[in-house]
């Protein structure tokens, strides 16, 4: 794709104007104009400024570079590389510290990069081969052999996970394929939709954050999402802490092995699933 027609329906489809967009990048809405029509062609930094106008992500700042002829302005470093060690450290430190409570980190299309002990009681029952580092965590929940079976409100929540995927609409298709009609609740929403979860220890009822690293001008650690599961009432905090207790009793220590996640089968023994051999250190 050429880069007037890049810039052109990357624009439209954030709803921007020619003049809200030349506002925003510092130029003339009569510039722009002849930027989209190709009959000027911008420098480097006007590409730069234009994709920060339009508050796109860094791989798609990269991508709009490449689609003007210029070289791409944000590393990617790889995750187990030198670079991102610090990143790794920081992350590490989250997911122990947010136990007893489940915590993860996953990249742009919902592999998992890492998890805490907590979430095998998220994960137990699932099928092997949608559990453990690389696997997709979108398709763990909404698969038939993952988790969905246990989500009471599967309906609900599937639709804010297919809402998250539009930028992998392949995914999206097989995954919308898995769970029911998706239709509007008739119920009181409350503050937030809580992913209710059937386990042996009980039913929980989670909200979710999810954390990005705002200021990152590399496109892996942009991609970056840690996602932690809140207990919304005394009953599933009082099982987390249980399942916390159970898991350091078993021996599961205080973290994952370097590049796992906990899994468990029945809820009371979990166990570490297999690393692959470029898992990056404690992620």
């Amino acid at each position: 794709m050429d880069f007037s027609r890049a810039l052109r329906e990357r624009r439209t489809r954030r709803h921007l104007s020619q003049l809200e967009l030349a506002l925003r990048a510092g130029t003339t809405q009569r510039h722009l104009s002849f930027i989209e029509s190709g009959r000027s062609v911008p420098g480097r930094n006007m590409v730069v400024r234009l994709a920060e106008g339009l508050e796109l992500p860094l791989r798609e700042r990269n991508e709009l570079l490449l689609a003007a002829g210029y070289a791409p302005a944000y590393p990617e470093s790889p995750l187990d590389g030198p670079v991102l060690a610090p990143v790794r450290t920081a992350v590490d430190h989250i997911l122990r510290g947010h136990l007893p409570y489940p915590a993860l980190v996953v990249d742009r299309d919902g592999g998992l990069i890492a998890a805490n002990e907590a979430f095998g009681l998220i994960t137990e029952g699932a099928a092997a081969e949608l559990v453990g580092p690389g696997k997709n965590m979108y398709r763990l929940a909404l698969h038939p052999d993952g988790i969905a079976p246990r989500i009471v409100n599967l309906a609900e929540w599937a639709r804010h996970i297919l809402m998250r995927l539009d930028h992998v609409p392949e995914l999206r298709d097989e995954l919308a394929g898995y769970v029911p009609a998706l239709h509007p609740s008739a119920g009181e929403l409350g503050f937030a939709v809580p992913l209710h979860l059937r386990t042996s220890l009980g039913e929980l009822r989670l909200m979710t954050t999810v954390t990005t690293f705002a200021t990152a001008v590399d496109v892996t650690l942009a991609e970056l999402k840690l996602e932690a599961f809140l207990p919304v009432d005394e009953a599933t905090a009082g099982i987390l802490g249980t399942f916390a207790g159970m898991t350091a009793r078993t021996g599961a220590g205080t973290g994952p092995e370097p590049g796992a996640t906990a899994r468990t089968d029945t809820g009371t023994q979990p166990r570490p699933a297999a690393t692959p051999g470029q898992a990056p250190g404690n992620m």
